[in-house]
């Protein structure tokens, strides 16, 4: 589908012509060198209840590794918050011109008659109906093979126009041909908001299931800094909707999506793969012998980006919060669980799974301060969601 009959209106697509040479192109492939990596937060302190949520610290890097366990070194030689800018993948920048009429802080992107409002339900704020392994069962599953599908690895406050610490709220989301409703990667509340500043890592809550990028998707942003008592004083950072469409991404190319607003700019690093499938991601700590620090991140498709999946430190027996990855049908989906001091890694456990369109696959990783079972869960994703909640419906009347 062209995106200009999507829109249908001759004044938006006057005003959008310039976004591409291609008539679906909203992406402007303008490649800039990326922007020096700045300082980080300090690490979080091991309270049991922290007032807000810190930054993460796992270093990022990749080594190729069998369809196994490996456990990796004794002891880093540097500690964590120096090594990880270092082993960061560099790669091509490309901003992302916000369509406009799509601010939420005066109300335009509820007004109009747009066909891209109408497409996906820009009035309607829930979120997406779609859980997770929706079609993982092979014994009941509707016949459906593997997609095109986005994959974000992670978000940098890349720049803002204050100096220090932030307090950052606000949402980022994705709304898909699959089930338009809101698929939040980060949510953070006014109540509960993150400190970051410049080159900060947001943490990702999400996604909730997988991201189709068939045809046009749309990335949907509203997020501000926190500056006084009442929302109205508040800064905006980014507010707006643009687009991310499967004709002008290529497959296993990692790029930055920059989107830039008033005050600042995000970088969300970004890949679309095809032949993919949905991989949830639940970990398991089971028995806890003493107190430790742990990374959990895991890399998709053979590609070098890690996405990080869970920073912080570990007291009790818990399951951690499960995560959604995308993986190219047949390749390795990598884990990697470092473990360790506030400091320092003691030692690295990397595992690997390969694809499937469907079923899971678990495994058992013993180490020094706990005990851990991790469970990846395959699934394809759903023809429409209309398929799946009829298959809701069936199972609960029967």
């Amino acid at each position: 589908m062209q995106f200009s009959r999507l829109l249908g209106r001759p004044d938006v697509s006057t005003a959008l012509h310039h976004l591409s040479r291609h008539s679906r192109a909203l992406i402007c492939f303008m490649a800039s060198a990326p922007p020096p990596l700045a300082r980080r937060v300090s690490p979080p302190m091991a309270t049991p209840n922290p007032p807000v949520r810190r930054l993460p610290r796992c270093p990022h890097g990749y080594q190729n590794m069998p369809i196994s366990t490996r456990v990796k070194g004794d002891r880093l030689d540097k500690p964590i918050q120096d090594d990880r800018a270092a082993q960061r993948p560099r790669h091509p920048v490309y901003p992302l011109r916000g369509l406009p009429r799509s601010r939420h802080r005066d109300g335009s992107i509820y007004r109009g008659t747009e066909r891209w409002k109408e497409r996906f339900h820009l009035s309607d704020r829930r979120e997406t109906r779609l859980e997770p392994m929706s079609l993982s069962d092979p014994s009941r599953t509707i016949i459906h093979g593997p997609r095109t599908m986005l994959q974000i690895f992670s978000i940098e406050l890349a720049k803002i126009h204050v100096e220090g610490l932030v307090e950052l709220y606000g949402y980022i989301a994705v709304r898909d041909a699959l089930d338009p409703l809101l698929n939040y990667v980060i949510n953070f509340s006014r109540d509960d908001p993150i400190i970051v500043e410049q080159g900060s890592l947001i943490k990702m809550g999400g996604p909730k299931r997988g991201m189709e990028l068939v045809d046009t998707s749309i990335v949907e942003y509203d997020v501000r800094i926190k500056t006084g008592k009442q929302e109205k004083d508040d800064v905006q950072l980014i507010d707006g909707v643009t687009i991310l469409d499967d004709k002008d991404t290529e497959d296993c190319h990692v790029f930055i999506a920059r989107i830039s607003g008033e005050c600042g700019i995000i970088d969300m690093t970004v890949s679309r793969l095809n032949f993919a499938v949905e991989a949830t991601i639940e970990v398991l700590i089971s028995e806890v012998y003493s107190n430790f620090y742990l990374c959990v991140g895991c890399f998709t498709s053979g590609l070098r980006e890690e996405t990080q999946l869970f920073d912080g430190v570990i007291g009790k027996p818990q399951n951690l919060k499960r995560s959604v990855v995308a993986v190219r049908i047949d390749t390795n989906l990598d884990l990697k669980l470092k473990v360790g001091s506030e400091s320092f890694i003691s030692a690295e456990h990397l595992c690997s799974f390969i694809a499937n369109e469907y079923g899971y696959v678990s495994q058992e990783i013993k180490t020094g301060p706990a005990l851990f079972s991790v469970k990846v869960t395959w699934s394809t994703m759903p023809p429409s969601v209309d398929a799946v909640m009829r298959k809701v419906d069936h199972s609960a009347s029967g």
